[in-house]
């Protein structure tokens, strides 16, 4: 019997984005709970599936905030762990026109950093159905080391293995190192969620099928989404290559979350139908679900508190059939 259907383990932060403007013209900026794992997990949460987190925060008042609202979510927080050198990390959100986004961090150092291989708990790894992971666990040693032990754990314990690059150039040293540890998750991973482009980035084209190709046949990688933004997303199994179009919004707001949206969507489809002998209809309804569910996230602001329902999606889905 296994006590959890996903375990994640990553960065949890404070996302500070824009809320207005104060009556002396100052931008107000709202402090919301984020991280990618953890939006993965909150939207696998509100589908009714039961969820892990592994990671580290500061022993101070944003990271016992973060933890509570991460557990709010119906997250186990058994080893989310708290630092009492480090704070918590901040990340400062400024949104496009078009919603779209741009990062400033205040990790040097961060409390997700100093996360220790010996903190990592192996019995909640092993309670999990699929491990999932990204690679801002990996830009430092400290936590690089925590999360190749867990990734090895959850490997040893016939786990599935489910990987987003989620690349944030501000937090590398270099791009060569970034596209190291992005090489090295792909090698591991079973299911993998891909932005376009990331698939530009690894593979040197914007031919996405072509890049995807690439991909594929380099890692052997069973399970693969391309997400394409305004474009819809597409997955290749097997001999498969499935695409689906968007869900678009006359009222995006920002874009903060989707991909995490769709990511934990996907993995939810997985683990109600299992990754062996999927149609071309299964893969068609898994990109339909998750597209609709990243849609309604972007109407909002935030994304951990503010996940969709089932219904929700269900509703988007049926008014645009």
């Amino acid at each position: 019997m296994k006590s959890y259907d996903v375990v994640a383990l990553g960065e949890l932060l404070i996302d500070f984005t824009e809320n207005g403007i104060s009556s002396q013209g100052n931008p107000i900026l709202e402090a919301n709970p984020g991280g990618a794992p953890c939006n993965v997990l909150a939207i696998l949460n509100k589908l009714g599936k039961k969820t892990a987190f592994i990671g580290k925060v500061g022993n101070d008042n944003f990271g016992k905030m973060l933890a509570k609202e991460v557990e709010k979510s119906g997250t186990d927080v058994t080893n989310l762990v708290f630092d009492d050198q480090v704070r918590t990390t901040l990340a400062f959100v400024h949104t496009e026109p078009d919603g779209d986004r741009d990062f400033s961090f205040y990790r040097n150092p961060g409390a997700d950093m100093m996360l220790k291989k010996e903190e990592v708990m192996e019995e909640v790894i092993k309670g999990g159905k699929i491990f999932h992971f990204g690679t801002l666990s990996s830009t430092h040693e400290q936590v690089r080391e925590a999360t190749r032990f867990a990734i090895d754990t959850a490997k040893r314990s016939g786990l599935l293995i489910s990987f987003d690059p989620n690349l944030r150039e501000p937090l590398w040293d270099s791009l060569e190192h970034a596209k190291r540890e992005i090489e090295y998750g792909l090698g591991k991973c079973d299911i993998l969620k891909i932005s376009d482009n990331e698939v530009e980035f690894l593979t040197g084209t914007s031919d996405y099928a072509k890049g995807a190709a690439i991909l594929r046949e380099r890692y052997d990688i069973p399970l693969m989404f391309v997400t394409l933004g305004k474009a819809g997303s597409r997955a290749y199994y097997k001999d498969l290559a499935v695409e689906v179009k968007p869900f678009l919004q006359e009222h995006t707001i920002e874009t903060t979350g989707a991909g995490d949206t769709f990511g934990g969507c996907a993995l939810n489809y997985v683990l109600e139908h299992g990754l062996e002998n999927l149609t071309e209809e299964n893969l068609t309804e898994l990109l339909t679900f998750a597209n609709a569910g990243a849609s309604i996230i972007t109407t909002r602001k935030g994304a951990l508190r503010v996940m969709p329902s089932r219904e929700e999606i269900e509703n988007l889905i049926r008014e645009r059939a």
